[in-house]
């Protein structure tokens, strides 16, 4: 027969006095944050769900601190995997946000850098650059793209691993007001962190950014089109479809970037297009309209042309 075991509440001043965590929710305005979210961001359901998660861990944290019992700042450092263009820096916009309305940070603002912003090319460089973007981004999220190449195990002449020291001490004695999320490739992440377990033992959430499907990229279109006032007609969606189908298997695709890209070539086709045609009696359905032959001027539609 298993044993039960039943924690004392004892040590816990009145354990049955109410405590009101929607009126802290509704206090903190955190969930206009997370309508954002999903406006801005079509899909990535796992993504949310995990942006939500951490948001109630806040949330109680926070609410159990009012009343008086014990609330240790959880570690918050993150790795975001995934492609090109499948919202991580968006979603890091967001968590700062949430992070600052939860009092975890006192700005909440997002500083996004690359290597060149922390490594020096010379003796002395580095640590110098690295400091004043740990300053600058102190308070709220620093978001560091590509991270992996902070590391470069080949040379043994490069900076990066003193970079790589001082984000590791600041992660460590100062993660009360700072957030420190690393992006890029899931297999290059993953060997990244293996060769750094320092690095890797202070990451406390994992989050992986899959592709988007053709019908969310589609999604992701209308809401951009929308954005601008403008429309596909019928048989432009279906060439737009298309376009999708076939660029997505070309090289250096990169999700909603690349959607966002053709569009903007499409518009400027269309202003072309409505330009040479200016004497021609057009309408205000006109300037809103983009047509199919707007992409059909894209290689993407050639047979063996490079991708556009």
């Amino acid at each position: 027969m298993e044993e039960t075991i039943h924690n004392d509440p004892g040590n816990i001043p009145d354990p049955d006095a109410p405590v009101d965590i929607e009126g802290a929710f509704e206090d903190s305005q955190v969930q206009g944050v997370l309508d954002k979210l999903d406006r801005e961001l079509v899909g990535l359901a796992s993504v949310k769900t995990k942006i939500r998660e951490t948001a109630a861990l806040l949330l109680v944290d926070r609410v159990r601190r009012e009343v008086g019992l014990a609330s240790a700042s959880p570690s918050l450092h993150m790795s975001f995997t995934g492609n090109p263009g499948t919202g991580k820096t968006t979603v890091a916009m967001r968590m700062a946000e949430i992070l600052h309305r939860l009092g975890y940070v006192r700005k909440g603002h997002l500083v996004a850098v690359t290597r060149d912003d922390l490594v020096g090319q010379y003796i002395g460089h580095t640590a110098p650059k690295t400091k004043e973007v740990l300053k600058k981004a102190m308070g709220g999220v620093l978001f560091i793209d590509e991270a992996y190449y902070l590391y470069r195990q080949e040379n043994e002449r490069d900076y990066g691993s003193e970079a790589i020291e001082i984000l590791l001490q600041v992660m460590e004695n100062q993660r009360e007001d700072l957030v420190v999320i690393f992006a890029g490739y899931a297999d290059r992440m993953e060997e990244f962190f293996r060769s750094n377990p320092g690095m890797s033992s202070r990451i406390a959430h994992h989050l992986d950014f899959p592709d988007y499907s053709d019908g969310e990229l589609m999604e992701i279109a209308s809401l951009m089109l929308g954005e601008q006032q403008y429309r596909l007609s019928e048989e432009a969606d279906r060439t737009f479809r298309e376009y999708i189908a076939r660029r997505r298997g070309r090289p250096n695709f990169a999700n909603a970037r690349s959607i966002r890209n053709a569009l903007d070539r499409a518009r400027l086709r269309q202003a072309s297009r409505l330009f040479e045609n200016r004497g021609s009696g057009l309408t205000k359905r006109d300037l809103a309209t983009i047509e199919a032959e707007d992409f059909l001027a894209s290689r993407v539609f050639e047979n063996d042309g490079e991708s556009s």
